[in-house]
């Protein structure tokens, strides 16, 4: 029997009068932490957050800032919407991984420079609330999945486009972990035997290519290259500061060496998500995060690249499409596998 979305779980899985009950969730990612909060029903987000992860301070630190902002969400939502503290269920966590689940633990974040830290238990027992750990990307493709682009669908692959590439998949209704919570590791698969050194260590992943910092690697070297670009202008010189949004930019402004590597980053994506459809043959796949800015210019290529290299029934069953919730997917999906976890 399939599991029902996240959406109707909270409502049928609880009294009417757990409406007035809420969840905080945490989103944690290489860049940026956002927090927020939600009724146990997904209706609505509130009091959310965002700071600079700063993961070059130390875990300590980081945990302690995620712990500041969660008492700031809580204080706003309070003040918001009325509620005593003991109104909150617990908080949610997404982490990257690779994690254990059952114990707490991120196993290693490569992105963070953390190995065996356990964050569950650290930020659960500082606030005082129950708390839960998830991947971060399985948590913003079960958010799209709750409430966003995905919603309705049996069969999701969601792709997270930010420091790193996470992802996460829905089969058949149910969020799939795999044997050792490492299933959706989908920034790295190889694309490339022979290719870029990727940070965890292989070469050729896709993360190598088309994570935001790798967007932003590809066109300083271009330029380092001697090929010509506004690229140096919008930075004022200084090519340390260029960044997949800079490259995004200077391609709406008709660039022709960032063109070049929106088109480039469409296709490495392509070939990536025509291996999904062959081995997964999802409905919907749904691709959140900064990427997300170039718009048709990364979306078109990207799908005549998968018209290109995968089959054409899983082709014609699939929908890809960018993430409707901006910012604040992985949160609403920390929520609901809070709920979930809550609940098995």
């Amino acid at each position: 029997m399939t599991t029902p979305p996240p959406s109707r779980l909270p409502v049928a899985s609880a009294p009417a009068s757990d409406a007035r009950r809420y969840v905080i969730g945490v989103d944690l990612g290489g860049t940026n932490i956002v927090v927020g909060a939600m009724p146990e029903d997904g209706s609505r987000e509130i009091g959310v957050r965002s700071q600079p992860t700063r993961a070059e301070q130390g875990s300590d630190a980081v945990v302690d800032r995620i712990c500041e902002m969660i008492e700031a969400v809580i204080t706003d939502a309070r003040a918001e919407e009325g509620m005593p503290r003991e109104a909150f269920l617990g908080v949610g966590v997404g982490a990257p991984g690779p994690l254990d689940r059952e114990r707490g633990i991120v196993v290693v974040a490569p992105n963070l420079g953390w190995r065996d830290l356990p964050l569950r238990d650290l930020i659960g027992e500082r606030v005082g609330l129950a708390a839960t750990l998830d991947n971060d990307a399985n948590c913003a493709t079960l958010g799209e999945w709750w409430t966003g682009a995905a919603k309705g669908g049996r069969n999701v692959v969601g792709i997270t486009i930010g420091t790193g590439i996470g992802g996460g998949l829905i089969l058949d209704g149910r969020l799939y972990h795999g044997s050792s919570d490492v299933a959706g590791e989908i920034g790295h698969t190889t694309i490339d035997s022979n290719g870029r050194r990727c940070k965890c260590g292989n070469y050729g992943c896709l993360e190598a290519y088309t994570s935001g910092p790798n967007i932003a690697l590809r066109a300083r070297e271009a330029l380092e290259s001697g090929e010509r670009s506004i690229l140096p202008e919008l930075v004022g010189g200084e090519l340390a500061r260029i960044t997949a949004a800079t490259v995004y930019e200077a391609s709406e402004r008709g660039d022709a060496l960032a063109r070049e590597v929106v088109r480039d980053t469409a296709r490495f994506l392509g070939a990536g998500i025509a291996n999904l459809l062959n081995v997964f043959n999802p409905d919907v796949v749904v691709i959140a995060g900064g990427v997300t800015q170039a718009g048709d210019a990364l979306f078109e290529p990207l799908r005549a690249e998968v018209r290109r290299r995968a089959f054409k029934p899983a082709v014609e069953a699939c929908r890809i499409v960018p993430g409707t919730l901006p910012g604040t997917a992985g949160v609403v999906g920390a929520v609901a596998t809070f709920l979930q976890q809550r609940d098995r």
